[in-house]
C-alpha cells in the first residue's frame, strides 16, 4: 500500500493570487442555499446508446489521486482514449475550467464548493442519473451535502472532516476542544501546527466560538481573527503538507489535520473531531458544459463507481470514499487497514455531523485576507 501526499489546496504563500483570479472568474453570486445551486443552463440531449470508441475524455485531477493505469483500464472496459491533465490545487482548476469556456476538459475533479461556483456560472452539464447506474453504490448521505444537494451536478469522489491528529505519548491530557489547539499547554510551544489554507484556518477558531464555517458576518470573522493572533503570539507553527510526517518523527506533538492526512498507522498517533464540531468536505467529479464528449464523460463517472475501481482510495491515499459498496469491499478485502486507520471508520452518519463548506462568493476574500494577514511574517 502506497499513501501519496498530494496537495488539494493551495498554500497560504499563494492564496491571494490564485484564489482572486478563481474568484474573478467564478463571480460572486447567491452561494449560501442550503439547497445549493440549480442548473444554469438547459439540459443536452444525450444518447444512451452512443458509441463510446467514437468518443474521448480528458480529465483534470490531482497528482496520484487516482491509480497510474487508470488511463489503461478505461481504454480496456470503456473503448476511449483517456488523457490526464494534473492540478495541484483547486485554485489551478478553476484556471483551467472557469476562465475558460472550451477549456478541452470534459470531466474534472474539484472540492464541493468549486464545483458549485463552476455551477452558478453555468458551466456544468447537469448530471443524467440514467447513464450513471452505479449511483446507486453511493451511501444515501452522500445526496445530503449542501453544495449540491441530490447530486444534480456533481458527484462525490471522496469526503472527510477536518480534527485534531495527536501524539498520545506527548500530549499529557487528550485534546477535546479547538482550544486545545489554540491555547495549548506551555511545554508544548513550537510543538503545535495549524493550516494557513483559507478556510482551514479560520476553522478551529470559528468552531471554538460556536460560528459556522460559513459565516460571512465580519464581526463574527474579527473575534476568529483575534484567537488566530493571540495563539500566532503564542508561538503557533503552521504547516499544510507535512504536519502528518512531523507527528511521526516526534517534530510535533499536535497539529490540525485533514482526517486522511492523519497516520493513524501509527500506535501512539490518534484523530479526534472537537466537541465543537468541524467541517464535512468533498472532492468532487462534474462535467463541463462545453465537453463534446458528454456520454463518455457519465460512462466514465460510473466506472469510477464501480466498487473494485473507487476503493483503490481507500486502499491507497486513506480517503473515505462516499460508496458503500466501495467500503464495503474494503472491509471485506482489507481488515486490517480499517483497525490501523480510525479516521476510515467513520462512518456516513458522524461525517454530516460536520458543516459542508459552501462556496461564499465575493465574500470569500474575507478568508483570503484571514490567512494573508495571519501568515505574513511566519
Amino acid at each position: 500500500m502506497s499513501r501519496t501526499r498530494y496537495t488539494r489546496r493551495l498554500p497560504a504563500a499563494a492564496v491571494a493570487a490564485g484564489l482572486a483570479l478563481a474568484l474573478a472568474a467564478c463571480g460572486g453570486g447567491s452561494s449560501t442555499s442550503a439547497d445549493g445551486a440549480a442548473p444554469t443552463a438547459a439540459t443536452d440531449q444525450l444518447n444512451a446508446n452512443a458509441d463510446l470508441t467514437k468518443q474521448s475524455l480528458t480529465i483534470t485531477i490531482w497528482d496520484g489521486y487516482s491509480p497510474k493505469d487508470l488511463r489503461d483500464k478505461v481504454k480496456a472496459k470503456l473503448g476511449f482514449e483517456m488523457k490526464t491533465a494534473i492540478h495541484a490545487t483547486n485554485e489551478e482548476a478553476m484556471a483551467k475550467l472557469a476562465t475558460n469556456t472550451d477549456s478541452g476538459i470534459d470531466v474534472g475533479f474539484v472540492s464541493g464548493q468549486y464545483a458549485q461556483a463552476l455551477n452558478e456560472q453555468g458551466l456544468l452539464e447537469p448530471l443524467h442519473p440514467e447513464l450513471i447506474p452505479n449511483l446507486a453504490n453511493l451511501y444515501p448521505e452522500a445526496s445530503q451535502l449542501s453544495f449540491d444537494k441530490g447530486n444534480k451536478f456533481s458527484v462525490p469522489y471522496t469526503w472527510g472532516t477536518t480534527g485534531i491528529c495527536y501524539r498520545t505519548d506527548l500530549v499529557k491530557t487528550k485534546p477535546t476542544s479547538w482550544n486545545d489547539i489554540l491555547s495549548p499547554p506551555a511545554e508544548l510551544k513550537g510543538k503545535v501546527t495549524m493550516m494557513t489554507t483559507e478556510r482551514w484556518l479560520a476553522l478551529p477558531a470559528l468552531k471554538s466560538l460556536n460560528y459556522s464555517i460559513n459565516s460571512t458576518d465580519d464581526k463574527q470573522i474579527a473575534q476568529a481573527k483575534d484567537l488566530l493572533v493571540k495563539a500566532k503570539e503564542w508561538g503557533m507553527l503552521y504547516d499544510d503538507t507535512t504536519f502528518g510526517a512531523k507527528l511521526e518523527k516526534g517534530e510535533a506533538a499536535m497539529v490540525e489535520a485533514w482526517d486522511g492526512w492523519c497516520p493513524t498507522t501509527n500506535p501512539k498517533i490518534k484523530f479526534v473531531v472537537p466537541k465543537e464540531g468541524s467541517d464535512l468536505w468533498s472532492d468532487t467529479m462534474v462535467i463541463m458544459k462545453s465537453s463534446k464528449n458528454k456520454e463518455a464523460a457519465h460512462a466514465f463517472i460510473n466506472y469510477i463507481l464501480d466498487p473494485a475501481t473507487h476503493s483503490w482510495v481507500s486502499e491507497n491515499i486513506l480517503y473515505k470514499v462516499p460508496n458503500k459498496a466501495a467500503m464495503d469491499l474494503v472491509a471485506r478485502n482489507n481488515q486490517k487497514l480499517l483497525q490501523d486507520n480510525e479516521p476510515l471508520r467513520m462512518n456516513p452518519a458522524e461525517l454530516l455531523k460536520g458543516e459542508s463548506i459552501i462556496d461564499l462568493g465575493e465574500a470569500s476574500t474575507k478568508y483570503t485576507r484571514l490567512s494573508t494577514e495571519i501568515s505574513a511574517n511566519q
